[in-house]
């Protein structure tokens, strides 16, 4: 069996280890006098080693450790009515204020007069100042992002708008029509403008988000939809704001490619807009049930449309691929992921 310590040799190991402490820390006795105190609590408040040993921690300084709420806390540490481990309270001796978390801790020896207290303190000053310069930075550019998306908002009215007027002019059909699919080209922008500005999060919820840009442009290209249906089956991925722009305006294109084309003299007909994740990838299908054919498919030539969803489809990394046939074409986008990824 060991021999039992000295008190007087744990006491100063104890002490030795409080000064060497690279927390700033206070020991107090039961009257909150300052026994001894840790190098680098002088060192953090400027304070002198000798003129802190044997006063009370409420007269050090200029007074201003004389607080209410450092009072509270170690009256009620003291009582064994509560252990305070982080406790913020402001240091009101410079300005501005500096912000400390406090911890105390009774240390009850048995006898009475042996009641000591740990005092730990933690300067957060310049740890709060960030907070909340971060915040007030995110605060103003959220007023600034609101401002740019009201601004794009009005933009791309004005430009559906003269758009719209000019193709009430032109006296050429092909013009009128050119003049039409880029006014139907801007209100699909302004569509995914409207949604991405919805979103308070970094994701963006596909089905909703397909939906909704589909009822837009149901509802500026088709003029009875009891005949023509466009539906949206997509599964629950979010995705990050500029790949959902990028499939945004895929689903655009080749949802106005097929109200054009596929259901001439006013056929009935379906467009159904797929999206789904799968193991290797994901895979973005618009397909309709209209009079599309292998060989209209092959003899036609690449209009504008296909160019801008095969860019598209080439800065998502993925492939494009066209399946024609009787009813019906399909129009396939699919990523696959590298072995890598």
């Amino acid at each position: 069996m060991n021999p039992p310590v000295h008190p007087d040799f744990a006491y100063g190991l104890a002490l030795a280890i409080l000064t060497s402490s690279a927390a700033p820390a206070l020991l107090l006795d039961g009257d909150f006098t300052v026994i001894a105190g840790s190098t680098s609590f002088y060192r953090a408040f400027g304070l002198d080693p000798s003129r802190v040993s044997g006063q009370s921690v409420f007269a050090l300084g200029a007074g201003e450790w004389n607080v209410p709420q450092l009072r509270s806390l170690l009256g009620a540490t003291l009582s064994g009515h509560a252990r305070i481990e982080a406790y913020e309270m402001d240091l009101k001796g410079e300005a501005p204020p500096r912000r400390l978390v406090l911890g105390a801790q009774k240390l009850d020896y048995g006898e009475a007069d042996h009641v000591r207290l740990l005092l730990t303190i933690s300067d957060v000053t310049e740890a709060r100042l960030s907070v909340k310069l971060k915040d007030d930075l995110l605060r103003e550019k959220a007023i600034l992002l609101q401002e740019l998306q009201h601004r794009v908002a009005n933009s791309l009215q004005i430009i559906a708008s003269v758009l719209m007027q000019s193709a009430r002019r032109v006296q050429s059909d092909e013009a009128r029509g050119h003049l039409h699919d880029a006014h139907n080209r801007v209100m699909s922008i302004a569509t995914l403008q409207q949604q991405l500005a919805a979103s308070r999060l970094g994701k963006v919820e596909l089905r909703e988000y397909l939906t909704q840009l589909c009822k837009s442009l149901g509802a500026s290209m088709i003029h009875d939809h009891d005949k023509v249906l466009i539906v949206v089956t997509a599964d629950g991925t979010s995705v990050n704001a500029d790949i959902s722009v990028s499939l945004g305006l895929i689903v655009t294109e080749l949802v106005i490619n097929a109200l054009k084309h596929a259901f001439p003299g006013g056929r009935d007909g379906r467009i159904l807009v797929d999206y789904h994740m799968h193991d290797v990838g994901w895979t973005l299908s618009v397909s309709d049930n209209g009079i599309g054919t292998p060989e209209t498919l092959a003899d036609a030539k690449p209009g504008l449309g296909t160019s801008i969803v095969e860019a598209l489809a080439s800065q998502l990394h993925a492939t494009v691929e066209t399946e024609g046939g009787y009813p019906g074409t399909t129009v396939s986008v699919t990523h696959t992921k590298s072995p890598s990824s």
